[in-house]
């Protein structure tokens, strides 16, 4: 077996997180605009991606397994890292190595979207949480009268008039 079904399954995993980062990005512009409705149907389509990333990235650990198999390399590291080792055809490990580098930068990318995205929803739960702070009263201002009638007690008492 080649590494040829490896690089197919990783460029498989790059085009679908190009698709991710494109979706994230979307994304980033809805949380801005504040659209809901929108923002809905776009994590309806994410999902979907993500479903079809998982699959893609089962695939590729099958091809992986596949490789090392027919390699008759017995490695509980089953990583890109160690076929870039141990492969010898120069062409075909270049190849995977390129795509092995775009993939990370995609997934780096696709990170610091969610990232901002996250920080998004967070800022815009805190100014909900705010507004119904300063639209709600509070339980303290719900009582009318002075505050201090709670200690009639030690408030009425002078220095003179101490227990013993």
């Amino acid at each position: 077996m080649t590494l040829q079904k490896i690089k197919e399954a990783m460029d498989v995993l790059v085009d679908l997180h190009h698709k991710l980062i494109e979706l994230s990005e979307l994304k980033t512009d809805l949380l801005k605009k504040g659209s809901l409705e929108e923002l809905q149907g776009l994590l309806v389509k994410e999902r979907k991606l993500i479903r079809k990333t998982e699959q893609a990235e089962a695939d590729r650990i099958q091809a992986v397994n596949s490789w090392f198999q027919a390699m008759d390399v017995a490695s509980e590291d089953k990583t890109i890292s160690t076929i870039l080792e141990i492969a010898k055809d120069g062409h075909e490990k270049n190849e995977l190595a390129t795509v092995t580098t775009v993939l990370t930068q995609a997934i780096t990318k696709l990170k610091q979207l969610e990232q901002l995205n996250h920080a998004l929803i967070n800022q815009s739960m805190q100014f909900v949480q705010l507004s119904l702070d300063v639209m709600s009263p509070t339980i303290r201002n719900i009582n009318y009268g002075n505050k201090n009638e709670k200690n009639t007690d030690t408030a009425k008492r002078s220095v003179f008039d101490s227990k013993a």
